[in-house]
């Protein structure tokens, strides 16, 4: 099982495709290539953190049965976007709006927001977070991981932080 994060796909959204800039023609083709992208790197025994701000304006149904295709194991840190309507759906497999998880012997903190400090962060913790969509300086240890930041597609936390750059979040940042 390999673990994954993501954020801010805003599902049916469309003025994300203004707002954040995104290269699809339409709102259809921006939520068919990041299904597309999700399933090429997700498979169904993995599991996926997502950091809020799922859909905007998809109705429960439509909405539930889109997370029914995407693969994986799903949790929601929720965002700023996700009403009642989108953290009740039974496709979460926990529903939250701040997590603090261990993954690969590296401890994390969740959250749709970027902390300027969080708990344990000069021990080496770890924060993941979403809702600037790519526009915000990272703090050494700290990753946007919302989908305008990484290729429109979940990430794991090795391409985060690669393997020997483990203590700085390399310069970079963004995969686009």
């Amino acid at each position: 099982m390999t673990v994954f994060f993501t954020s801010d796909t805003h599902f049916g959204h469309a003025g994300a495709r203004g707002l954040y800039r995104r290269p699809f023609a339409t709102v259809a083709e921006m939520d068919a290539a990041m299904e597309a992208r999700w399933n090429a790197v997700v498979g169904p025994r993995d599991e996926v953190w997502h950091l809020g701000d799922v859909a905007v304006g998809v109705k429960p149904a439509a909405l539930a049965e889109l997370l029914g295709r995407l693969n994986g194991r799903k949790h929601l840190v929720a965002g700023n976007n996700d009403p009642p309507a989108t953290t009740t759906l039974a496709a979460w497999a926990s529903v939250q709006p701040y997590a603090e998880i261990e993954v690969e012997g590296r401890h994390l903190v969740l959250c749709h927001y970027a902390f300027r400090s969080w708990r344990n962060m000069h021990r080496g913790w770890l924060d993941l977070h979403g809702h600037s969509h790519g526009r915000l300086a990272p703090l050494p240890r700290q990753a946007d991981v919302g989908v305008d930041a990484r290729d429109f597609r979940p990430v794991t936390l090795g391409e985060l932080f690669p393997p020997g750059r483990r203590g700085a979040l390399a310069a970079r940042g963004a995969a686009r």
